[in-house]
């Protein structure tokens, strides 16, 4: 047997490297069932992707923006919901979702089954329905006024949904759009089989301020590092939004004030400064004359829906915002910020930056911003003519617009 004292210097060199490498490798062959290859492990929950399931999955969590003009001009730092970025274009797609899950919930609806869900809507809440629907198995029928932009109409149909224009009338008329939605939910419910009918009623369903609450709210509060505003300001169509944000922000923000916004028409601004909702030669509920002619969509209403009375006690003060003045913000906004909103937006900003002048420099303001204006090119828009390439609004010549 030879030994490795009797090896040569550089036999014993070989030899020894001989010896190593075996014993590498044989410690790696015994080593390998105890170590696996990174891609064998399962990976951990940070780095699991965000995947969202479906369209309902893209709904809510939306971003707040600050609005660099309206903020510099008043002193003030007001933000914006941008629920524009939800899937369907607006905020109603939090309600749409909430009112379909809750009929799905209390056994109302059943998916592919030839349900259909009927709303009454000035569009947005329609569009929204309309891609739900698609999405979970049912078909969408909206009513609306017939002098609803072309825009959303045309959304609507393509979405697969049924439309039916009415003209437009008070809620005492039997053929307003709300009615009459309820009154095709009942038809289609009296048939005998091929599918059930659910009237979604946006106005009264109290899933669509709860929406608000459980989602809207508290992601405000957390997109302001806890509830670091001054203010919460928006306008009202069925009352949800203002509703269900005000519920959930009023207990955990000290001193927090509630404004509403409201357009030309709607009784709310009366409501809420005086108590009722008309003249007082007119009884509360029984005005039969068509709303006042407004170009703004989706907020404004002359009547205290079942969504705005939950939370009517919480809002503190109102602001009544004109076309004129709404039709100049939304010139203001593009021209400043480049950022292009429809009507019920820019009644929002006008009631933001009029508040914060009144309360004057360093509070928050939080507002909405409900909708893109790409909604409104064929009515608003129009009427708000060309954005001015010379020529930049002041918020000054805005907001005292109503004195002139």
């Amino acid at each position: 047997m030879t030994h490795l004292h009797d090896l040569s210097p550089s036999s014993s060199l070989l030899f020894g490297l001989a010896l190593g490498f075996l014993a590498t490798t044989a410690s790696s062959h015994f080593l390998l069932p105890l170590i696996s290859h990174p891609h064998d492990q399962p990976p951990s929950s940070s780095s699991i992707p965000d995947i969202k399931i479906g369209v309902e999955g893209l709904i809510g969590n939306t971003p707040l923006v600050k609005i660099k003009s309206l903020s510099a001009a008043t002193g003030c730092t007001i933000l914006a919901k941008a629920e524009l970025q939800n899937p369907g274009g607006s905020a109603k797609d939090r309600v749409a979702l909430a009112i379909v899950e809750r009929a799905e919930q209390e056994g109302l609806i059943r998916p592919h089954s030839g349900d259909v869900v009927y709303e009454g809507t000035s569009g947005s809440t329609g569009i929204s329905l309309a891609m739900i629907c698609r999405a979970k198995g049912y078909t969408a029928h909206i009513c609306l006024p017939s002098d609803t932009s072309t825009e959303k109409i045309d959304l609507l149909e393509r979405l697969g949904a049924t439309v039916e224009k009415v003209p437009p009338a008070g809620i005492v008329d039997k053929r307003q759009y709300v009615n009459m939605a309820r009154t095709r939910a009942a038809e289609r419910n009296a048939l005998p089989g091929g599918g059930r009918g659910l009237f979604a009623d946006q106005f009264e369903n109290e899933a669509n301020w709860r929406a608000h609450y459980e989602h809207t709210g508290p992601e405000i509060y957390s997109q302001t590092g806890g509830g670091k505003l001054d203010v919460f300001i928006t306008g009202a169509g069925t009352g949800g939004t203002i509703s269900g944000v005000s519920r959930f922000l009023k207990p955990r923000v000290p001193g927090l004030t509630v404004v509403l916004a409201d357009p030309p028409g709607s009784g709310l601004f009366n409501k809420v400064k005086y108590g009722v909702m008309f003249d007082v030669k007119e009884r509360e509920g029984t005005r039969r004359r068509h709303q006042v002619d407004t170009l703004v969509e989706g907020i404004g209403i002359n009547r205290v829906t079942r969504n705005f009375e939950i939370g009517r006690p919480l809002v503190d003060d109102a602001v009544r915002v004109t076309d004129e003045e709404a039709l100049a913000m939304a010139r203001y906004l593009v021209e400043h910020d480049g950022l292009f909103v429809g009507s019920s937006t820019a009644v929002n900003c006008v009631a933001a930056a009029r508040y914060a002048k009144k309360i004057g420099p360093g509070h928050t303001i939080v507002t909405v911003i409900c909708d893109s204006g790409s909604r409104h090119l064929s009515k608003f828009w129009k009427a708000a003519g060309e954005v001015s390439r010379d020529h930049e609004l002041e918020l000054d010549e805005i907001l005292n617009m109503s004195r002139s």
